[in-house]
């Protein structure tokens, strides 16, 4: 059996995700440890990160790990893995998904319908964002930063009305009490990859890659590739107002996928459906950058729009 190596963030939701990996290996009579990893993200807690405007923020330091031999695979959400992985990397295996879905978090309010006019919400999302000025543009949006306690610590101090978290994040940690409404993908799109983990190791490795193989779920490959190439071609990291859900119907993918502004006034949607997931999802791609999703996307980078990123 295998001694293996695993590089990971230092934050409870990345630990319990390298842990849970880690349990998955030893059940096969591997050989596990565990090395934290401090990243760029990780290191700037006092400045939005949509206006660091960094690729990679964090996943930069544990892909060193990574090249310099200290680790041998690394756990990642696949939603802070750049679409185009830095030379030299691959990702061996993508995870069975949890819900891709975005929560809706309150200790006095069951909804955002529910919420009363100028409620204070709190987003780590420019997506979030968007889409919730487009449901409700009387609300006051304020930023969120933080790990997963000391966001619903905030809530529960008063700071916010709500707040916005990925479903998957809650639901791995056993945090759901605040948790109110599911937010249904049609009012909010997910961002891409959001519910699924990433498993990257070197380019080549295929022993590495041999033996991590039982953890590659077909379904989410399939639905977060669709997504990421959507992403990829609108030239968008996870900082931007862009959301990607792809899931299986009828043995066929069905893609949608929103360029949003940042104010909430215009949301761009395509959908379609077909087997090919990065046809599919370069062909919804180039319709929202046809239909203005260029000139929305120009006006953030253009204008450095300052709110932190996705959780």
């Amino acid at each position: 059996m295998a001694r293996l190596r695993i590089g990971s963030r230092g934050s409870q939701l990345a630990l319990w995700q390298a842990n849970h990996i880690s349990a998955l290996l030893r059940e096969c009579g591997h050989e596990v440890e565990l090395e934290i990893i401090k990243t760029t993200g990780d290191k700037i807690i006092d400045v939005a990160l949509a206006k660091v405007g960094t690729k990679g923020m964090f996943t930069k330091e544990i892909e060193e790990a990574l090249a310099e031999g200290r680790v041998d695979l690394a756990v990642h959400s696949l939603k802070d893995l750049p679409t185009e992985l830095a030379a030299g990397f691959e990702i061996a295996a993508i995870t069975k998904r949890e819900n891709p879905r975005d929560v809706f978090c309150s200790s006095k309010f069951s909804g955002i319908e529910h919420l009363p006019l100028g409620a204070r919400v709190g987003t780590s999302s420019l997506r979030r964002q968007a889409q919730l000025k487009a449901l409700r543009p009387d609300l006051e949006i304020y930023p969120l930063r933080g790990n997963v306690d000391t966001r619903l610590r905030k809530l529960e101090q008063g700071e916010y009305d709500a707040i916005i978290l990925a479903a998957a994040g809650l639901y791995r940690l056993g945090k759901t009490e605040l948790v109110k409404q599911v937010i249904p993908a049609e009012a909010m799109c997910p961002a891409a990859g959001q519910g699924a983990l990433g498993i990257e190791i070197r380019a080549g490795d295929s022993a590495t890659r041999e033996l991590l193989a039982f953890l590659d779920d077909p379904a989410a490959r399939a639905s977060t590739t669709c997504e990421r190439a959507l992403l990829n071609k609108l030239g968008g990291g996870c900082q931007v107002p862009i959301g990607a859900f792809a899931e299986m119907r009828n043995e066929m993918l069905h893609l949608e996928g929103i360029v949003a502004h940042p104010d909430g006034s215009k949301v761009l949607r395509e959908a379609g459906d077909g087997r090919d997931p990065v046809k599919l999802g370069e062909s919804i791609g180039t319709k929202l950058l046809s239909r203005g999703g260029e000139a929305i996307l120009e006006f953030v980078y253009g204008n450095g729009v300052a709110v932190p990123q996705q959780p």
